[in-house]
C-alpha cells in the first residue's frame, strides 16, 4: 500500500474507487476506531465504493438505520466535516488488475439496495455492515481467496485490558445479543491496510 496521498484539486474520481471516512466521534464510531486502529496516520470507521450513473457520482454503502443505499457523492462528503469545513474522506484505488471486477462488484451492491444494516456485525446473515459489503462485492465473484484484495480476521471488541470495552457491552446489551468476539469479519482500517490499494486523494487537506 502506498502511504503517499495526492491532494491536488484536479483529482478525478474513478469508478470503483474506495472511499474511507471518519464518520464521527460518537460512542460507537470511537469504539470502532479504538478496537480496529492500525499504525496508519488515519483511522476510519466507514467505507463505501464509488460509481457513476448518468454523469453523477454516487457511493454504494451500508450505513446504520438505512442499510445498503446509493448516496450522492456530495451528500457522502458532507458528513461530519472537520472544523475547517473539509470532508474527512480519503480515496484509495485498487491495483489495475482489479478493474475487471468493478462492474460486478458494484452491481452486487446495487442488487442489494434496501438490505438492512448489520448492527450485530455477523458474517453469515442477510444483512451487511459497511466493510462486509465492500469485501463481499469482490468475494462474491468466485475469486480465489488469495486474490481477494482485502483480508478478514477474527474480530475483537476488547480494549487494552483484554476485556470488552464498556461502550460495546452497552451496545450489545441494548440489542439483547452476546458480543461476537472472535467471529471472522473485517473493518475499514483492515481494508485500508491492503497492499493492493494506493491512496490517491484526501478531501480533508485538498
Amino acid at each position: 500500500m502506498s502511504c503517499t496521498t495526492k491532494t491536488n484539486n484536479n483529482f478525478q474520481l474513478k469508478e470503483g474507487d474506495i472511499l474511507f471516512q471518519n464518520t464521527g466521534t460518537d460512542e460507537i464510531d470511537t469504539a470502532i476506531k479504538d478496537v480496529t486502529a492500525t499504525e496508519m496516520a488515519k483511522n476510519y470507521s466507514h467505507v463505501g465504493i464509488a460509481t457513476k450513473k448518468n454523469g453523477e457520482w454516487f457511493v454504494v454503502e451500508a450505513i446504520p438505520k438505512k442499510g445498503i443505499q446509493k448516496t450522492s457523492l456530495n451528500d457522502f462528503l458532507d458528513r461530519n466535516k472537520n472544523k475547517a469545513n473539509k470532508s474527512q474522506t480519503t480515496v484509495a484505488r485498487l491495483d489495475e488488475n482489479y478493474q475487471k471486477y468493478f462492474s460486478k462488484a458494484i452491481q452486487y451492491g446495487l442488487d442489494r439496495l434496501g438490505t438492512p444494516y448489520d448492527e450485530i456485525f455477523l458474517w453469515d446473515d442477510n444483512s451487511y455492515y459497511c466493510s462486509e459489503l465492500v469485501y463481499k462485492m469482490f468475494s462474491s465473484q468466485n475469486l480465489p481467496k488469495d486474490a481477494i484484495p482485502f483480508l478478514t480476521h477474527p474480530m475483537t471488541f476488547n480494549g487494552k485490558s483484554g476485556k470488552p470495552m464498556p461502550s460495546w457491552i452497552k451496545y450489545y446489551k441494548e440489542r439483547k445479543h452476546s458480543i461476537p468476539e472472535g467471529i471472522e469479519g473485517t473493518n475499514p482500517n483492515l481494508m485500508a491496510s491492503s497492499p493492493h490499494l494506493t491512496f490517491v486523494h484526501d478531501y480533508e487537506i485538498e
